[in-house]
């Protein structure tokens, strides 16, 4: 089933701008501090809580995650792209939370607030570290969301954790890399290996200036004429990604790029909601989205006109109703 979302664009307003800024003030203070991983006192069954805290993985890796809202109502798990972090969900988490419903994202290994480990940087470990994220919190009937790698790690993670513990009620796949993005024999449309050497290289290089380079560019579509530049939006892209491992990063690119998640597609069950933009510059739509929902047994394709790979911030507006849409969906 595939569906067009053809609608004008939706722009942050300056005070949306400013709102936005001013939460992630103190974020990163907090985080400054080593507040952020502070665990609180558990809350009790339906209360109205914002906590955030680790779990140890079972190869000894120390996942930062946030769980805010209501232990008694329905949960919906964020999955974070490369090379960021949880706090690239505000937007949504927020909605969510104010909707009633229990959020939860994490930081994925080496990335944000989680442990700087060397080795375990596969989407094997990807998966298994946000299942120890859900069995740690005991979340069921949950709605897993990832975008870009994140998408590549919720397939990874419904297929082989999720769904057989039965877990999952849906998921959601955004700008998503899935279900493989290197062109192979099998796989010709794929993107050559020179790019992704180039984002190696400008990892090992000068991994700096490549986090300002990303989000100036091609990441929001900011490099397209006419395109309204939040200065913001690139710093916390920047920020949120130095945060994070220069080993994870540099590792993740052949995690995201190189992993072929044909199976994993096959394998899903649960209803799934593909949604992609046809401006995406970072995961081209026709290798990705396309294939993806083809693979999918009970997939929707929802397509947008005109939107960049980080249509999660830029247009918010639109993707959030969508998404809480779905979820709403009887399945």
């Amino acid at each position: 089933m595939t569906e067009s979302a053809d609608r004008p664009t939706v722009r942050m307003t300056r005070r949306e701008t400013l709102a936005a800024a001013a939460l992630a003030v103190p974020a990163a203070v907090a985080a400054t501090h080593g507040l952020a991983a502070t665990a609180t006192t558990p809350p009790s069954r339906g209360e109205h809580v914002m906590t955030s805290s680790t779990v140890t993985t079972k190869d000894g890796v120390e996942i930062f995650y946030k769980d805010w809202g209501p232990k008694d109502a329905q949960p919906v798990m964020f999955h974070h792209g490369w090379p960021l972090s949880s706090d690239d969900w505000d937007a949504q988490m927020l909605f969510f939370l104010h909707n009633g419903f229990r959020v939860v994202a994490h930081d994925r290994r080496g990335h944000g607030r989680s442990q700087q480990v060397s080795d375990g940087h596969t989407m094997d470990n990807y998966a298994a570290d946000a299942f120890a994220v859900v069995e740690h919190l005991n979340l069921r009937n949950a709605v897993h969301i990832g975008h870009s790698t994140g998408g590549g790690e919720v397939a990874r993670y419904v297929a082989k954790h999720g769904q057989p513990a039965g877990r999952v009620a849906k998921a959601v796949l955004v700008s998503a890399v899935p279900p493989i993005m290197l062109k192979t024999a099998s796989n010709p449309e794929g993107l050559p290996m020179e790019v992704f050497d180039g984002f190696r290289k400008g990892v090992a290089d000068n991994r700096a200036q490549m986090f300002l380079d990303v989000p100036t560019g091609p990441f929001y579509g900011f490099n397209r004429e006419g395109a309204k530049v939040y200065p913001g939006v690139i710093q916390n892209w920047w920020r949120q990604g130095m945060a994070g491992s220069a080993k994870a990063h540099y590792d993740g690119i052949k995690a995201f790029s190189e992993t072929d998640q044909t199976e994993d597609l096959k394998t899903i069950t649960v209803p799934t909601l593909v949604m992609h933009g046809d401006d995406d510059q970072i995961v081209p739509i026709a290798d990705s989205a396309m294939k993806s929902v083809k693979l999918l047994k009970h997939g929707t394709l929802k397509v947008y006109k005109g939107y960049p790979h980080g249509m999660l911030t830029t247009h918010a507006d639109v993707i959030n109703p969508d998404l809480l849409a779905f979820i709403k969906a009887k399945a």
